[in-house]
């Protein structure tokens, strides 16, 4: 099993290291569910920590349709992780029909080669989820979908997420979200038959442990 701690720190990032994350999501403004972090967080983060660094490239909060003026951003912010030694990015893009923007996230998906991409919970958005993994394996480089299968939690959406795993064909890691604990992860991996989980709280609840 593999545990994402998803944080807006690199004293987070640090902390979730030592409670036993397999790997880290750098984010900022997680109230805002997760934008792109400093760059200095960035540095910091990739050169202080002995397991892999996914770095949040999402320029603003609010919906998940892009514009080109945005997608320039999010390639800024692809520059930035590959210059900081980010082990991966992750992004997701929506059209105004809540379906995959397929060409941008293509576009994005090269542009940010050899770093692999983690497609974000953009996903849960769709109406099938399902339907989102159908386009996504085709696209090269995406090697992750970060999902609680449509719903709040992912004890809720676990039926979901086995059909998005299924649909895989083996081709994308279904990372699973939503209300992913230390309490539950155990759980949440044997109802919903993944590999990989994600969640702020995933080893601690990193807001009331001691910093580091």
């Amino acid at each position: 099993m593999i545990k994402e701690a998803c944080v807006e720190s690199y004293l987070e990032a640090k902390l979730a290291q030592k409670k036993g994350a397999n790997r880290i999501e750098l984010c900022s403004d997680l109230a805002n569910d997760g934008l792109t972090p400093d760059f200095e967080d960035m540095k910091k983060a990739c050169s202080g920590l002995d397991i892999p660094v996914m770095v949040m490239t999402r320029p603003r909060a609010g919906n998940f349709v892009h514009s080109s003026e945005e997608v320039e951003q999010m390639k800024i912010a692809i520059d930035q992780a590959k210059e900081a030694g980010a082990d991966g990015v992750v992004f997701g893009l929506l059209t105004a029909e809540n379906k995959i923007d397929e060409a941008n996230t293509r576009l994005l998906a090269e542009y940010a080669h050899p770093l692999p991409v983690t497609f974000h919970k953009a996903i849960d958005e769709m109406d099938d989820p399902v339907e989102g993994v159908r386009v996504l394996k085709t696209i090269p480089n995406i090697k992750r979908i970060l999902s609680s299968g449509g719903k709040a939690t992912a004890r809720e959406g676990q039926q979901v997420i086995r059909k998005m795993i299924a649909e895989t064909d083996g081709k994308i890691i279904i990372l699973v979200a939503g209300k992913v604990t230390a309490e539950n992860v155990n759980e949440m991996q044997q109802i919903t038959g993944t590999t990989e989980l994600h969640g702020r709280k995933i080893v601690a609840d990193l807001t009331l442990s001691e910093k580091i």
